[in-house]
């Protein structure tokens, strides 16, 4: 058989399991029947989920003044889109604890992916954005493919890291070279696989190269830079040891000032650590 991303995803669902709590809620936020109870009743049938989601809004990183003990609470606070991402998120990184230590540290994967997430969900907020919880999980969930690769070709995998890290070139061209195809095809096969949304799957495939992008530039534009600004800052450990190249036409898009840099680098600091020992 072919080694093709529709082949590593195939493998890797044997292993994974769609993250089935999330597409029903999702279906329900899209239904204009379904009600904010509808939603609690599926989230409290999963008693461990509700514990992380509580200690997730109580958090610093939404830091509301009263704490918040309920489900149907935390939806009128925060809202059911919020709600419904952070449970994609977490269902996401339940879905993939198997993978070995020698081949990846996934805590640092992870920390990495949640400081994507939290950067661009300031960039996006920043850019006048409105609806940034998209922004969030499209950080977390942009190199998701990568975890395929790690799964299904642990080997392959292997040999792509330490070329990528010894031949001083950025991951994904290793890829290519080894697999025929990167991560960012494989997250987009796997995106598809799960019916996650059609914007998702534009960030993952493009935010190495935003210029490709063709529905949503300013999402993979946000993502690619956050993406830039996490791996220049060392703040967890993907994969790739050096630093994506910056598309120029991506920060133009954001119409940003460096100096925003800075102030996002301390919030990052700042909640990274609460947020990754809540999450992972």
């Amino acid at each position: 058989m072919a080694l093709t991303p529709e082949t590593l995803v195939n493998k890797s669902l044997k292993l994974v399991s769609p993250p089935s709590t999330y597409a029903q809620l999702d279906a329900l936020v899209k239904d204009p029947n379904s009600s904010a109870e509808d939603i609690s009743e599926v989230i409290n049938t999963d008693p461990a989920l509700v514990t992380r989601l509580l200690k997730v809004v109580n958090s610093p990183f939404y830091g509301f003044p009263s704490q918040i003990n309920t489900i149907s609470r935390a939806i009128t606070i925060i809202g059911t889109r919020e709600l419904t991402h952070l449970v994609l998120a977490t269902s996401v990184i339940d879905a993939f604890k198997g993978i070995p230590s020698s081949l990846i540290n996934m805590t640092e994967f992870w920390r990495h992916s949640l400081a994507c997430a939290i950067a661009a969900k300031y960039l996006a907020k920043e850019c006048g954005q409105r609806a940034t919880e998209r922004y969030f999980i499209s950080g977390l969930l942009q190199n998701i493919g990568s975890l395929v690769i790690y799964q299904s070709v642990p080997e392959l995998a292997r040999e792509a890291i330490n070329s990528a890290k010894f031949g001083n070139e950025v991951i994904y061209k290793a890829e290519q070279r080894i697999l025929g195809f990167d991560h960012t095809d494989v997250g987009q096969a796997l995106v598809k696989a799960w019916r996650l949304p059609h914007s998702l799957e534009e960030v993952v495939k493009c935010h190495h190269t935003p210029s490709q992008s063709v529905n949503f530039p300013l999402e993979v534009a946000v993502v690619h830079i956050a993406d830039i600004i996490v791996s220049s800052a060392q703040l967890g450990h993907s994969g790739d040891s050096h630093v994506p190249p910056l598309d120029p036409d991506a920060w133009e898009l954001l119409g940003l000032d460096e100096k925003v840099i800075p102030d996002l680098v301390k919030e990052l600091v700042q909640q990274l650590d609460e947020l990754a020992k809540l999450l992972t």
